[in-house]
């Protein structure tokens, strides 16, 4: 192959990358972060709502505004599903802190769902909303185009750790299947 077949080849897949990311269309925005903007608990002066593993609330009847909430559920959630209906999956910009990513996809029944997934310990900031942690969710207007849904009721799951009982279990399960893979050898080599 030729240098300039291959440097047409490559500036080809360049603008064909660049047109299937490119979005003129401007979405509804979702946000999701801790209190103030950060991934850490603050204090919550807006007057925070008591929420569990599984809520429900109402979307601003304007489309766009912030509602405080605080995971007083005894557990850290490691991901969180909003489920919403009105708005295409296709049409809604995600932006959050709080965990490792964000995704939207339609559901059997047309409702969207919104999952918030994935943390990392230590120094991360990503940890999920943490027990006892305050958190906003927002929902913003780009450009005009707000959340047409307005006063309709979006419900969530936050998705908990295991417990250290299920761990342990899990644990001793591959135990025993490493150890009879280990016997398995054993007697294909006899």
């Amino acid at each position: 192959m030729k240098i300039s077949q291959i440097c047409a080849c490559a500036l080809l897949l360049i603008v064909g990358s660049v047109m299937a990311f490119a979005d003129g269309i401007n979405d509804p925005k979702i946000i999701i972060q801790g209190i103030g903007g950060g991934g850490s608990p603050q204090s919550c002066e807006k007057g925070c709502r008591n929420v569990g593993v599984n809520f429900s609330f109402t979307i601003p009847k304007s489309g766009k505004g912030f509602l405080f909430f605080t995971n007083t559920s005894g557990k850290n959630w490691t991901s969180l599903a909003l489920i919403e209906k009105g708005v295409p999956a296709s049409a809604i910009t995600c932006t959050q802190n709080l965990f490792l990513s964000c995704a939207t996809k339609t559901l059997k029944d047309g409702s969207v769902e919104i999952l918030l997934s994935g943390v990392k310990g230590g120094l991360n900031p990503h940890q999920g909303i943490l027990n006892g942690q305050n958190f906003d969710i927002g929902f913003a207007c780009v450009a005009q185009s707000c959340w047409t849904n307005g006063g309709s009721t979006m419900t969530a799951h936050a998705g908990t750790a295991p417990e250290p009982g299920t761990v342990a279990l899990m644990m001793t399960g591959l135990g025993a299947i490493v150890s009879r893979r280990k016997m398995w050898k054993r007697r294909l080599k006899a």
